[in-house]
């Protein structure tokens, strides 16, 4: 079974940046897009970035393009949410998740595809 860990969330001030991780336990799962989404308290879970395993495409949310981005490293089988200028109301706990079926990126932006997902992070930006 498959498990992903994040970690690297924490208590920041506006204006700050953090870097999110996400490792997973194993190689050997199919894995085509990588995925962050956060969940705000009170509000459903929302989509943040996602990133193709094999051709390295990304997508973004409107609210965070431009100060996040995802990338990979495949030696360390981990990939990153760096997240710049932060605002508060990027407060949300994190979560990492993987799909393994292909299809196109912005299929990719709901939750529905992802078969594994990691534990959460909370990030809380203050003012």
């Amino acid at each position: 079974q498959v498990q992903l860990v994040e970690s690297g969330g924490g208590l920041v001030q506006a204006g700050g940046s953090l870097r999110l991780s996400c490792a997973a336990s194993t190689r050997a799962f199919s894995r085509y897009a990588l995925g962050w989404f956060r969940q705000a308290p009170g509000k459903e879970r929302e989509f943040v970035a996602v990133l193709t395993w094999s051709n390295g495409l990304t997508s973004y949310a409107e609210s965070v393009k431009g100060r996040f981005t995802i990338s990979n490293d495949k030696v360390k089988n981990t990939f990153y949410l760096e997240m710049n200028n932060l605002e508060v109301e990027d407060t949300a706990v994190y979560y990492c998740a993987t799909a393994a079926v292909a299809g196109p990126i912005l299929s990719f932006t709901r939750s529905a595809p992802y078969d594994h997902w990691g534990q959460g992070t909370q990030v809380t930006v203050s003012s």
